[in-house]
């Protein structure tokens, strides 16, 4: 509940034993984590559909000779697209409870940022970049990254300062 200044007075953990943190802080972070859980689910499974994925028949296990592009733009392969699934399948366990979503939000944005560098700093063409990664896939990992460590850090700040961290709403 809220008081007359909008501030978590903590009256639903006083008064129904309920929880020791931001209970709206609780949901966003599920609610996040759940929503990169799913869209990540969804682009791999994308991933394997002809026509989504084209170049379909140019799709490889991993390296950078795979031609199929999901929607015509990211450049995929098998390896990549398990990695989306797993990634999801992740996101959606660890949506349960809230720390562990804020900790797959910081931990995978630190893990995309690292991805979006080594995208940066490794070719298109060299042999070192087995996932594949494209210029569209590295802006994409840099949005990823900065998104998720925001987001994270935001609802961590909320869980710790009960009702005194910034608003999500």
């Amino acid at each position: 509940m809220s008081n007359q200044h909008g501030v978590n007075d903590g009256s639903i953990q006083v008064n129904t034993g309920g929880t020791p943190y931001d209970v709206g802080a609780a949901g966003f972070l599920r609610t996040v984590t759940g929503a990169y859980g799913l869209v990540f689910l969804i682009v791999g499974i994308l991933g394997f559909v002809p026509g989504v994925t084209t170049h379909y028949g140019d799709l490889t296990f991993a390296g950078h000779t795979s031609g199929a592009e999901l929607a015509g733009v990211f450049q995929v392969s098998v390896l990549h697209n398990l990695i989306h699934l797993a990634y999801g399948v992740v996101g959606l366990t660890l949506a349960a409870r809230p720390r562990p979503a804020a900790l797959y939000l910081l931990l995978g944005g630190v893990v995309y940022a690292v991805v979006w560098l080594y995208g940066v700093l490794v070719g298109d063409d060299s042999q070192a970049n087995v996932v594949p990664l494209n210029s569209a896939d590295d802006w994409l990992h840099l949005v990823l990254a900065v998104s998720m460590v925001a987001l994270g850090v935001l609802g961590l700040r909320r869980l710790r300062h009960r009702g005194r961290g910034p608003s999500l709403a």
